[in-house]
């Protein structure tokens, strides 16, 4: 181990010839990230009756005898259905020493397309969260809440991060490191993270998001580029610097400030305050080394927002404070940053869809 922090690419390597990560068939190199691994879907996905968490010292499979409605081969592709959810083995487990943790997270296209993700573990009590030395299989709980989609085994939905010890960036050292390299264009918002607020009064037109619309086709994952946005999506526009949210609509849009993650950093998109308004503001939050950053090519990324309105309509107005990123030290440098020769879909993104829409 190199030192504290979020383990990079070249880790990741090691830790898989040394078996701590492991997997059938072998992790394919593209699955390595700067910062994360992407995790693939096994062969089965099992349609359970309510999502669960295995609960301390309990086996997921163990859950699965109770809750399980039927399965599902995907060799050849099968279709998850709006509104349901399933349970879908991972083709990676893991085997982790004493000093590492790590977290998943949903990648971006899948948080676009509103397709909640989510890792569990064998005596997991949380989401998304595997504690040191954890040994055992991974699981994907996956909730398709606008779109029904048509999945395939081998296919990546979420990803892994691996951590050394605790490397969160204080408020003070977060503002430290504004001055030296400038995170935001214009004045940051540093409280428990960097503060980023929503853009509705763009520089150009009046298109200010994307919201979800409720009867619509099957989407394959596999097609990029593929399906008409207007078959999928309602324009949102506003001239006035405000819209209102519709509870239960899903809506995409996007950051005012522009971003930066400089190359020794990484950064989590954290939950929204609920004191903030009956909003969620994420699905997906993982910001890899280089998002955004000039020597990726980036000069500046900004956040696109997966927002969903909770039980009452709520107006929400241009510039107001919705989510923060939160900044970790890398333990290393990666070997390739985000953007830089390994064909990253986000860099230098605005508003922008899931890469499957046209």
């Amino acid at each position: 181990m190199t030192g504290t922090g979020v383990l990079a690419a070249q880790h990741l390597r090691q830790m898989i010839a040394d078996g701590q990560i492991s997997a059938t068939p072998a992790i394919l190199p593209a699955q390595v990230q700067p910062a994360s691994l992407d995790l693939r879907l096994g062969h089965i996905a099992h349609r359970v009756r309510a999502s669960f968490l295995a609960g301390k010292g309990r086996p997921v499979s163990e859950r699965l005898a109770e809750f399980e409605m039927h399965r599902m081969d995907l060799s050849r592709g099968a279709v998850l259905e709006k509104g349901c959810v399933y349970v879908i083995p991972l083709m990676e487990r893991l085997s982790l020493p004493a000093d590492l943790s790590a977290v998943a997270n949903a990648k971006s296209s899948t948080g676009r397309l509103d397709l909640l993700t989510r890792l569990i573990t064998d005596g997991g009590v949380e989401f998304d969260r595997i504690p040191e030395g954890y040994d055992g299989p991974l699981y994907a709980e996956v909730c398709p809440r606008s779109f029904s989609v048509l999945v395939r085994a081998g296919q990546r939905l979420n990803q892994i991060r691996f951590r050394a010890g605790q490397a969160v960036l204080s408020d003070a050292d977060l503002a430290a490191l504004h001055r030296v390299e400038p995170l935001v264009n214009g004045i940051p918002v540093i409280s428990e993270g960097l503060g980023f607020s929503v853009d509705l009064r763009p520089a150009q037109g009046d298109l200010v998001g994307y919201r979800a619309k409720p009867h619509t086709g099957v989407i394959d994952l596999d097609l990029i580029g593929h399906y008409p946005a207007k078959e999928f999506w309602e324009e949102v526009r506003t001239t006035e610097g405000r819209i209102i949210l519709d509870p239960g609509a899903f809506y995409i849009l996007v950051s005012r400030e522009a971003v930066t993650i400089p190359p020794d950093y990484a950064a989590e998109m954290a939950p929204y305050l609920a004191m903030v308004g009956e909003f969620r503001v994420h699905y997906a939050g993982f910001f890899d080394p280089g998002f955004g950053h000039a020597e990726a090519g980036g000069a500046g990324s900004r956040g696109v927002l997966e927002v969903r309105c909770h039980e009452a309509p709520f107006v929400l107005e241009h510039g107001q404070v919705v989510g923060r990123l939160v900044y970790e030290r890398m333990a290393e440098r990666p070997d390739a940053l985000y953007g830089e020769k390994i064909a990253s879909n986000y860099q230098g993104q605005g508003l922008k869809l899931a890469k499957q829409f046209r």
